[in-house]
C-alpha cells in the first residue's frame, strides 16, 4: 500500500478496510510480547482485509454526510516531526504526503468510509466508480460538472489524460506505476516510460487505443487485459488531477495547485505550511470532504515527544491541535493511556504496515550473512521503542494480518518464540563467513524514531559479530534516498502496506523484478526468476485461485531470496487537543480522518 511514514517507514499510503479497529488496552509495556491482546488485536485486524464495494453515481454525488455537532470556523494546528516527502500528486507514496492530499487534491475515484469504518470506491472527479466494459478490459469514466481548480479553471478529460501522461516524465520517480504498467502492457511494465518519454509535455500523447479521451467529459482506459482493481489503483493520491495550465514540472513538487477544499497559502519547506480555504471546491460534487475550519496551520520539525508533551498538557492552542502522521511517543503512552481524560482524546487502531530490515541484494550477496541477520534481529526491543504492544506486533513474515492471505502461524525464523533475537543460531550461521562480508552499512533515519531503531539494530547485530557502519540520512529524503539502485546501503528500514486487500499490491511493488528501476519499492533490488514467474501466473488468476500462489511467492522470498528481515507489524495512537470535534481512525489513511475535522468553539 504505501510507504509508511508515521515513524518514518515506507509503506503505501492507503490502508483499505471494512471495519474499525480500537486496540485494546494494556496496563503495561510488553515489547514485543506476542500476547492474548496482541492476538485479538490480530484477528480484529482481518476486517480489513475484506474487499471494497464500489458504488454508483447516487452514492458519490455531494454534500458528504454532515459530522454530528460540527462547526465552522477556527484553524486547526498541525504538529509533525519531519518535512512533507512530496506535494506533487505523482510523486505521493508515502503517507505523509497521502495525508495531506486528502485535503488539497482530488482524483478519479475516492475511498469513502463510513461510521463503523466499512470503505467503498466512490467516484471524486468522476460521477461514478467507473464501469467497466470488454471483459474488464476496457473502463470508462464520466466527469462531474461544477469541478475546478484553486484558480477557478474547469477540470477537463484534457486534464486527466495530462495527470495520467506526465507520470512517465523522468522527474516523476517516487510515486505507485500499477496503472503506468497496466497501460503499457505486460511486454512493456517494465520500459513503461518509453511509451511517452516526454511525459506529454512535447505534444505527444498516448494513442486513443490506450487512453482516449472523446470529449471534455469522457475518460476511456484500455487494457490488455481486465484490470478488476482499478478504481481503487485511481483512489490513491499518486493519481490525483494536476490541471494541465498549472503544471509547472519540477517546481510543481513545492507550488501544487489544488482541486480540494483546501489550498496552501504559504509554505516553508521544513518549517511551516498554512492551508486556507479552496473557495473553488464545491461540496455538491464532494461526497467525502469537509471544509468546516478556515485552515490548517502546520509546523513541521516538532519532535514526537514534544508534540505529545505539549497535547497531554492540552493548554492554549494545544486544545486546537492534531498530530499528523506522527504517533504518541513510546515512553509517554502510559501518562496518556492510564489517564482517562487524555485517553478519550486519542485515536487508535491497526495500521497494514510490515517493518522490515532490507537488504541490498546488489551490496549483500552471501545468503547466510541475510539468513544470520533475520535470526539476530530483536523484534522485541524495536516494538518497545514505537511504545510496545501499542506500537506494534512481532511480525514472523512478510504478510500484516489486514492483509489476506495472513499466515499468522508462518513463522521460519522463529520470531514468535524469540522475539528478542536467536543470537546463537546466528553467530553458528556466521561461523565460517570472512569478516569482510559481516561488515555491513545501514542507513537510518535522523528522526527520533530513527535514532531507536539505530540502536536496536546496532546493539543485534554487534551481539553476532557484524561491524555495523551506521549512516544518517535527513527524514525526510530518506526513501528517496534508500530508493535509489546505486545506493550507499547495505541495509535499511522500511515499512510497505496495502494499497488495496489484496497480495498484488505487496509482493508486487516490493519484490517485482521488473519493478528495479530508482524510486522503485522494490528496495532490496529482487531480481528473481521464480519470483518473476509466480507473481506474472498469480495477477492472471482469480483470487481464490491467486491465494496459493501469492502464498508461494511468500514462503519462496523469506526462506530462499531472503531480500528482508521482518522486523514488527505496527499499530497506530495518535493525541488531538481538546477543542477538537469529528476526530476518528481512519481505516483508509491509518491516521486521524482529517476531512471531518471541525473546532468545538
Amino acid at each position: 500500500m504505501m510507504s509508511h511514514r508515521s515513524r518514518t517507514a515506507r509503506a503505501v499510503v492507503v490502508a483499505l478496510a471494512a471495519g474499525s479497529l480500537a486496540l485494546t488496552a494494556c496496563s503495561k509495556n510488553e515489547g514485543g510480547k506476542s500476547n492474548a491482546d496482541s492476538k485479538k488485536d490480530q484477528k480484529q485486524a482481518a476486517t480489513q482485509s475484506q474487499a471494497v464495494a464500489y458504488i454508483d453515481a447516487a452514492g458519490s454525488t455531494g454534500p458528504a454526510k454532515d459530522v454530528p455537532g460540527a462547526k465552522a470556523g477556527g484553524t486547526i494546528q498541525v504538529y509533525q516531526e519531519a518535512g512533507l516527502s512530496h506535494l506533487d500528486p505523482g510523486q505521493i507514496y508515502v503517507s505523509d504526503a497521502g495525508q495531506i492530499a486528502n485535503l488539497l487534491f482530488r482524483r478519479l475515484t475516492q475511498f469513502q468510509e463510513d461510521d463503523k469504518g466499512n470503505v467503498s470506491v466512490a467516484g471524486d472527479l468522476a460521477t461514478d466508480s467507473g464501469q467497466s466494459s470488454d471483459g474488464g478490459k476496457t473502463w470508462t469514466f464520466k466527469l462531474k460538472d461544477g469541478v475546478k481548480d484553486q484558480n477557478g479553471n474547469a477540470i477537463t478529460s484534457a486534464d486527466v489524460r495530462h495527470s495520467v501522461e506526465r507520470l512517465y516524465a523522468k522527474f516523476i520517480f517516487d510515486g505507485p506505476t500499477y496503472l503506468q504498467t497496466w497501460l503499457a502492457g505486460d511486454a512493456n511494465s517494465a520500459d513503461y516510460r518509453k511509451q511517452l518519454p516526454g511525459g506529454g509535455f512535447d505534444g505527444k500523447h498516448l494513442p486513443a487505443s490506450v487512453l482516449d479521451t472523446p470529449d471534455d467529459k469522457t475518460v476511456v482506459f484500455h487494457f490488455d487485459k481486465p484490470r478488476p482493481d482499478l478504481p481503487q489503483t485511481l483512489a490513491m493520491a499518486g493519481y490525483a488531477i494536476v490541471p494541465e495550465k498549472a503544471d509547472t514540472k519540477e517546481k510543481y513538487d513545492t507550488a501544487p495547485v489544488a482541486t480540494g477544499p483546501y489550498k496552501i497559502a504559504e509554505y516553508k519547506v521544513g518549517k511551516v505550511m498554512k492551508l486556507v480555504k479552496n473557495t473553488n471546491w464545491d461540496p455538491k460534487t464532494d461526497s467525502v470532504r469537509h471544509q468546516y475550519v478556515d485552515g490548517f496551520n502546520f509546523q513541521f520539525g516538532v519532535t514526537e515527544s514534544t508534540q505529545t508533551k505539549r497535547l497531554i498538557a492540552d493548554q492554549g492552542d494545544n486544545k486546537n491541535t492534531i498530530q499528523f502522521t506522527g504517533s504518541v511517543e513510546a515512553t509517554q503512552i502510559q501518562d496518556v493511556v492510564g489517564n482517562p481524560e487524555i485517553s478519550k482524546r486519542t485515536i487508535k487502531g491497526y495500521q497494514p504496515y510490515v517493518m522490515q530490515l532490507d537488504f541490498n541484494l546488489d551490496r549483500v550477496k552471501d545468503k547466510k550473512v541475510r539468513e544470520a541477520v533475520t535470526y539476530a534481529v530483536n523484534s522485541k526491543s524495536l516494538i518497545a521503542g514505537e511504545g510496545g504492544a501499542y506500537g506494534g506486533d512481532v511480525a514472523p513474515n512478510y504478510f500484516a494480518p489486514t492483509l489476506p492471505g495472513y499466515e499468522a502461524t508462518y513463522d521460519p525464523y522463529g520470531r514468535l518464540k524469540t522475539p528478542q533475537g536467536n543470537i546463537e543460531k546466528a553467530k553458528e550461521i556466521l561461523k565460517d563467513v570472512p569478516a569482510a562480508e559481516k561488515k555491513l552499512v545501514f542507513a537510518y533515519s535522523n528522526s527520533e524514531a530513527g535514532q531507536k531503531r539505530k540502536v536496536a539494530i546496532e546493539d543485534a547485530l554487534t551481539k553476532v559479530g557484524i561491524d555495523v557502519v551506521a549512516k544518517e540520512i535527513d527524514s525526510a529524503s530518506y526513501y528517496e534516498q534508500i530508493g535509489k539502485l546505486n545506493n550507499p546501503y547495505d541495509i535499511y528500514i522500511s515499512g510497505w502496506g496495502q494499497d488495496w486487500p489484496s497480495p498484488s499490491t505487496v509482493v508486487t511493488p516490493v519484490y517485482d523484478p521488473s519493478q528495479v528501476f530508482d524510486g522503485s519499492a522494490n528496495y532490496s533490488h529482487v531480481k528473481d526468476p521464480k519470483v518473476d514467474a509466480l507473481i506474472k501466473k498469480a495477477v492472471t488468476q482469480e483470487p481464490t485461485e491467486a491465494a496459493a500462489t501469492w502464498k508461494e511467492a511468500q514462503h519462496y522470498l523469506l526462506e530462499n531470496v531472503i531480500p528482508a528481515a521482518p522486523l514488527w507489524y505496527t499499530k497506530q495512537l495518535q493525541l488531538f487537543g481538546s477543542n477538537i470535534g469529528g476526530a476518528r481512525y481512519s481505516s483508509v489513511s491509518s491516521y486521524i480522518d482529517v476531512t471531518r475535522l471541525y473546532l468545538k468553539s
